[in-house]
């Protein structure tokens, strides 16, 4: 053990620092502190000046691109109002092709949507086909463009909180009324990209009611509301939690009682005008990133000076080096054995692991971890379910939420069936075939698959023939196949910006389905198909879900093949055989 010593180094220090070096270094530090005060006070104002500019700058492209959006489609409905293919449409009652028409036209545009109406308000066309058959009658579009011969713009509120603004013009020929076109404007893309600043925008109309804002809570309020809002918007929140106070400014308003700068503009629209709240936090940053520089110079000037005088005591502290090598050298070698020590505890624990994980593996097989995966679907589904329905009880819905509750019972009576199947998997047996329409397998798996789906913003794109196409086969066991293939279809597009799955039925000598994503395609076709095969991480998936399918595909007399797209992403394809016409016309 080695005893505590006094450090000489220390009053031989305090012995060279004459009265004349103490008064040099509180001169020193003196000018240092008032250097640092009358720059950060002139920086202060120039960057508070800047800033400003900047976001007036920032407030007129905002404003620009609303106005520009707006204008760009004021003329579709016109234009469309005088398409003859739609006009003949209407006339005819033929719609078969408007809805394509009119996607055409929305690429063209860049509207958010476009739907065309019969004089009675139904929906006839639309881009987006799930609003085709929709009554529209008593909609504030349809009747404003009936009582208007010119293009008329409409904002409504939706259930959400958000508006909706959109374009209106009914549609005539010889004096008598056809229908009425609607042009959908997106709006609400610009709030996405206001947020990515640390400004908050808003734009209100005349009567001062907020219609878009970075704060979603700021909707359908006045501007006084807003700002009592107590919850403040994240992007002015987070600028303002330390730099608010430096401004050199006075502030223009206070959000929560933190100062921010106001900056507005008239939009040369219905009397709009556009507002965004500027915090200071950029001032602060640069003035601060000037200060450190000043700060360092000196702290590097200081510690020079402290350097000639520490070179004294260097000399000393050889002394106490010496003595701590040893100390050190037998320090290294402890810890040296405790790393080994460390390394052996490891490795026995890895094979300790390894040997229960394998001793696991045995127990459980492949019924147990193929009832897991294939069990993983219908809980998710029931989860979300179950949130949809206590939302639903909350806002007092009860009728709507016993409807939850149904498709919950429904996906429970789904899993007891699949426990059931997975067993007569294990058995290998092939019996409880029937007639099946494949449209409908389809269906009932992209319906189990919905809220995966919508939560990862995926584009399905089906094409189904309109004929049945009929095969001889366990409707259960084909949901499960293209459950599988729709999952590992979503796996896939995680990292792709736009994720698509392109789902094809097919007739012809066999019934084939073929599903496509638009991910990175596969790797390793060989082993694609092997049990406990996967390229997922690890708790995201055991590798048995390909494996189960081609095996079911092949029990029903068919098989699953996989390639690689030449454009991109994975092309799984199931065939099965076709149910002969007599057999079908008999039915």
């Amino acid at each position: 053990m080695i005893e505590k010593t006094d450090n000489p180094v220390e009053p031989n220090i305090r012995a060279g620092l004459s009265w004349r070096a103490r008064l040099a270094v509180i001169l020193f530090v003196s000018a240092a502190c008032s250097v640092v005060l009358v720059t950060d006070n002139w920086l202060t104002v120039r960057f508070t000046e800047s800033t400003k500019n900047r976001a007036e700058l920032r407030l007129a492209l905002y404003s620009g691109n609303v106005i520009s959006e707006l204008q760009r489609n004021q003329v579709v409905p016109l234009l469309l109002s005088r398409d003859p293919a739609l006009i003949n449409a209407l006339n005819s009652g033929d719609y078969s092709q408007s809805s394509q028409r009119l996607i055409s036209y929305r690429e063209e545009i860049g509207a958010a949507r476009l739907q065309l109406l019969d004089k009675d308000g139904r929906v006839v066309a639309s881009t987006d086909r799930n609003d085709l058959g929709a009554a529209m009658r008593t909609e504030a579009d349809f009747v404003e463009a009936l009582r208007s011969s010119d293009t008329v713009f409409t904002v409504v509120e939706s259930d959400s909180g958000a508006f909706e603004f959109s374009y209106s013009r009914k549609i005539s020929a010889q004096g008598n009324l056809l229908g009425v076109i609607v042009v959908d404007v997106d709006l609400r893309k610009f709030e996405k990209s206001w947020t990515g600043i640390s400004d908050a925008v808003l734009v209100k109309d005349t009567e001062g009611k907020i219609l878009l804002a970075t704060e979603p809570r700021w909707r359908g309020i006045t501007e006084e509301e807003a700002l009592a809002v107590q919850s403040a918007p994240s992007a002015i929140q987070r600028a303002i939690r330390i730099t608010a106070d430096w401004a050199a400014l006075p502030a223009d308003a206070f959000l929560r009682g933190e100062a921010v700068m106001r900056q507005e503009t008239r939009i040369s629209f219905q009397g709009w005008r556009m507002i965004s709240f500027t915090t200071y936090s950029s001032v602060r940053e640069r003035v601060n990133g000037v200060l450190a520089l000043e700060i360092m110079g000196f702290a590097l000037l200081l510690a020079g000076a402290f350097y000639v005088a520490s070179r004294r005591a260097l000399s000393q502290s050889k002394f106490f080096q010496l003595e701590s090598a040893e100390l050190r050298q037998l320090n290294v070698a402890l810890q040296r054995e405790i790393a080994e020590r460390k390394r052996a505890e490891r490795n026995l624990e890895v094979a300790e692991q390894t040997l229960a994980q394998s001793s696991k593996l045995a127990a459980l097989g492949e019924m147990s971890a193929a009832v897991s995966h294939e069990l993983n679907q219908p809980l998710a589904a029931m989860k979300t379910y179950l949130a949809g329905a206590k939302l639903l009880l909350r806002r007092n819905r009860p009728d709507e939420a016993l409807s939850s509750f149904q498709r919950i019972d429904d996906l429970i009576e789904r899993m007891g069936a699949i426990t059931r199947q997975l067993k007569s998997y294990a058995r290998k047996g092939s019996d409880a075939l029937e007639q099946i329409d494949v449209r409908d397998c389809v269906s009932a798996a992209l319906s189990m698959m919905e809220p995966q789906l919508k939560r990862g913003h995926v584009q399905i794109t089906r094409s189904i023939p309109k004929v049945p196409v009929m095969v001889e086969a366990d409707r259960l066991r084909v949901e499960q196949v293209l459950i599988n293939l729709l999952r590992n279809a979503l796996d896939a597009t995680k990292n792709v910006t736009v994720p698509a799955i392109e789902i094809l039925v097919s007739a012809g000598e066999t019934a084939n389905i073929t599903v496509r994503d638009n991910g990175e395609g596969i790797d390793d076709l060989d082993k694609l198909f092997e049990p406990f095969y996967t390229t997922k991480a690890p708790g995201d998936g055991i590798g048995l879900g390909l494996a189960i399918s081609s095996s079911i595909v092949s029990d029903l007399g068919g098989r699953l093949i996989a390639r690689n797209a030449q454009g991109g992403g994975a092309v799984f394809e199931v065939s099965l055989p076709r149910v002969p016409e007599n057999v079908e016309a008999a039915e």
